[in-house]
């Protein structure tokens, strides 16, 4: 690697949105007199009353929920996209609009209010894993939506309104924008080479071996050349699949291993409930061939020096690019050490 990489400011280039990020390694020693968050509670109760997510408990909508023992779902009670829509078109000049359509879905990974998937069983994840395929076929199957969209909120720093252990599914008619810029370079790569981009990728990962910082027999979990949050990893999976459903049976849990082993991990870094944005991006539910497409899973982390003081995206990263301080590098090898 070259040393210029460690030590001086410089750029690195997304190969999935071709967009830029500035680092400036130089920048790990500035004093930081700024903001501090305060912790949340790490003390939760199994079971919280007042909890609209916790079982029998009952939602803001006045449904109440099932006395459920794994995984559960529901329609979001308030949900950003709805699926009858009538569709409109707003055109004048240079202003444009259009309606959109979709389904939006919230899941419970666990009945225990207390926990994340970092506390949960490989077994428990493994359960979410085959909910996540279970609604990308059921709602790509669905005519009107094109694109599903699965995440998790985690912390308050985070804006997640509930510290209930739970994710989101938004499925929608178009593709949003990181999609777009995905989709795009990995056409442009596959028609090209005839090939993966994201398997080329993982070989260069795998050549250089400073980035990864955990992999089993189908999936490698690394920080990617890239990465712009500090501690931003990304699972992906060794061999070419275009989305979750094509994971083999035998391979969901292993799926399942490389999410608890990095969120362990997570939260064993600065001894906290780590708090981060995850979410997978995988092929378009639009019926055409996305041989192009490899799947892949990003954890987002605000976090940057300690549990109370994060990194802010403002100034420069909202009128410029992104930058970061700390390597990608620097950050593999701490999480590594956390395995």
């Amino acid at each position: 690697m070259e040393k210029f990489l460690t030590d001086q400011s410089h750029k690195r280039f997304n190969i999935l949105t071709r967009e830029w990020v500035l680092v400036s390694p130089h920048r790990t020693k500035r004093p930081w007199q700024g903001k501090q968050e305060s912790l949340p509670a790490m003390d939760r109760p199994s079971y919280d009353p007042a909890c609209y997510l916790c079982p029998g408990n009952e939602r803001a909508s006045g449904d109440v929920n099932p006395d459920y023992e794994d995984v559960f779902f529901f329609e979001n009670d308030f949900a950003a996209l709805k699926s009858q829509v009538e569709e409109q078109k707003f055109e004048d000049g240079l202003l444009r609009a259009e309606t959109e359509s979709g389904i939006c879905k919230v899941i419970c990974f666990s009945p225990d209010h207390s926990k994340s998937l970092a506390d949960m069983s490989i077994d428990g994840i493994d359960k979410v894993v085959k909910m996540w395929q279970r609604e990308y076929r059921d709602l790509g199957n669905q005519d009107h939506i094109n694109y599903v969209q699965i995440f998790e909120n985690k912390g308050e720093v985070m804006g997640c309104s509930n510290p209930h252990p739970h994710g989101q599914i938004w499925s929608q008619s178009s593709l949003p924008n990181e999609v777009v810029k995905k989709d795009r370079s990995q056409r442009s790569y596959f028609e090209k080479h005839k090939k993966s981009m994201l398997g080329e990728y993982l070989e260069q990962e795998q050549a250089y071996n400073d980035r990864i910082i955990y992999e089993n027999e189908a999936f490698i979990v690394l920080i990617p050349f890239w990465a712009v949050w500090p501690y931003e990893a990304m699972i992906v999976p060794k061999t070419h699949q275009t989305n979750i459903l094509e994971i083999p049976t035998a391979e969901t849990s292993l799926f399942a291993d490389a999410i608890s082993r990095l969120t362990k991990a997570y939260d064993k870094l600065f001894d906290c409930s780590f708090p981060y944005s995850s979410g997978i991006h995988q092929a378009p539910t639009d019926g055409k061939d996305h041989s192009h497409w490899h799947w892949h899973m990003s954890f987002y982390p605000p976090l940057l020096r300690s549990a109370t003081v994060k990194k802010f995206m403002v100034g420069y990263e909202m009128f410029a690019s992104p930058q970061r301080d700390i390597t990608a590098e620097s950050a593999a090898e701490i999480l590594r050490d956390l395995f």
